[in-house]
């Protein structure tokens, strides 16, 4: 049966959870103010590979934090963590990574990838207007100097299609750099990508990709290698599907993202 009283939830995380390690080293080259993803820093969980084709992505996957699916009605949820991190005022966001691709080039100036949702079970979508899902250009290898826009052609959640405003890569688009695609319509929500074009050649062809997350909780720290911890209410004890890729990214404070260390607990029941 689902949790539903605290005792339920105290017994859970004594006798069946499933334990969170975080370990990360820091990753350079970052903008204070600007999302990071941490997948394919190095430590632990191990550093996550970088996507070629379009794929569905699980528990199973390294870089994410591995746990013991359930059969229902048991539920997990995300209810412990403990942080700390090396720079100071950092805040912390953990998504399930839905789904990603890779191998888009900074040279290639006509349209390239694609990524939908297709085959993901509805309890890791979310609500099924598709509101629950961020996507985003996530960058493996840095680009070209030139300053270049992005514009992405998506599906929305009612089947039209159209072009979302242009996203500014600035000089020299970063490894880990997560810039969010946003939808262009009020009270439409993105389905899938079915495009991305840059409107001139970066100058270095670099690694990117698109990426889907489902956001599940975000934390932050104040002070530098304090340990910081969150209980089941200050996380909202979110749920955990089955199979869900749990991964961390960083709102920067400053020029590195910092060593990240911690742990926790998914409580089953």
């Amino acid at each position: 049966m689902t949790i539903t009283t605290r005792d339920q939830l105290i017994d859970a995380l004594a006798n069946n959870s499933s334990r969170i390690v975080i370990d990360k080293a820091s990753l350079p080259n970052a903008v204070a103010g600007q999302t990071f993803s941490l997948w394919r820093a190095t430590g632990v969980p191990g550093q996550g590979a970088i996507p070629t084709t379009a794929a569905i992505c699980t528990s199973a996957l390294t870089g994410c934090f591995g746990f013991a699916n359930q059969t229902a009605p048991v539920t997990s949820y995300l209810a412990w963590l403990w942080l700390a991190t090396g720079n100071a005022t950092t805040n912390i966001e953990i998504h399930d990574r839905l789904a990603h691709m890779g191998g888009l080039s900074g040279t290639v100036t006509t349209a390239q990838g694609a990524l939908t949702l297709a085959g993901l079970s509805s309890d890791r979508l979310g609500d099924a207007n598709y509101s629950d899902v961020q996507w985003w250009l996530e960058w493996y290898a840095d680009t070209g100097s030139t300053n270049v826009n992005a514009t992405a052609n998506v599906t929305y959640n009612d089947d039209t299609t159209g072009n979302l405003a242009g996203v500014a890569l600035g000089a020299t688009a970063r490894t880990a750099r997560l810039f969010p695609l946003v939808s262009a319509v009020a009270g439409k929500f993105i389905k899938a990508v079915n495009s991305v074009t840059l409107s001139a050649t970066t100058g270095t062809a670099g690694n990117f990709g698109i990426t889907a997350t489902r956001p599940r909780t975000v934390v932050a720290t104040a002070i530098a290698n304090k340990i910081e911890q969150y209980d089941w209410a200050a996380l909202g004890l979110v749920e955990v599907p089955n199979d869900a890729c749990l991964f961390p990214i960083m709102l920067c404070s400053t020029t590195s993202t910092g060593t990240v260390r911690g742990g926790g607990k998914i409580a089953h029941g």
